[in-house]
């Protein structure tokens, strides 16, 4: 008969998370994880089969909380640009030093597994999705123009969000990163002129 787990495995996730977002996938061995987890390696094994398979849900875990969280910062009430500032400060400073685990990833891993890829890339959908729906709400509202090309402004945004992440996580100075984050709502909007 087999015993019961002695840990709750949500609560294993949610350290992983942590640990790979610190390390990485290639820097954190298995022996890694069971120290930090405190279980041995055959309770890893039998739970969650191998180290990929645990980092792939520790994926989703962050994916599940960040993104979440995200959207509802970027769909708080107010100015549009106001929230995008916000959310952009926060984005580089709650986590300091660490980046985003999603962009670490697809930076380390790139598009070499399958599997990781596709949850960077539906990450980053999210991502872009809410910040077009934040744009849109912004021209319903009257703080950005009508003529506002949507599009290329989330693609503007997206690509600042991710060098911020890259830069924080290198651990560029913040003043710097609010520098380019105010430049960047600046810029936004004076397309409203």
């Amino acid at each position: 008969m087999a015993r019961p787990r002695e840990f709750d495995e949500q609560d294993v996730i949610a350290k992983a998370t942590r640990l790979f977002w610190r390390r990485g996938y290639n820097a954190t061995s298995v022996r890694d994880l069971g120290d930090e987890l405190r279980l041995k390696q055959s309770s890893l094994y039998r739970t969650f089969n191998d180290k990929h398979t645990l980092f792939l849900r520790a994926l989703d875990h962050y994916r599940a909380t960040e993104s979440t969280q995200a959207q509802e910062q970027l769909g708080a009430p107010g100015p549009s640009l106001e929230i995008l500032r916000e959310w952009l400060v926060w984005m580089v400073s709650h986590e300091s030093g660490l980046g985003c685990f999603v962009v670490n990833t697809a930076t380390e891993l790139g598009t070499a597994d399958p599997e990781v890829r596709q949850r960077t890339e539906a990450a980053f959908e999210v991502t872009q999705e809410t910040l077009a729906s934040l744009l849109r709400r912004g021209i319903r509202d009257g703080d950005l123009p009508a003529t506002l090309d949507v599009d290329a402004a989330v693609e503007l945004l997206f690509t600042t969000v991710l060098g911020l992440r890259v830069r924080e996580r290198a651990g560029h100075d913040p003043q710097r990163l609010a520098t380019a984050i105010d430049f960047t709502i600046k810029t936004l909007a004076a397309s409203a002129i």
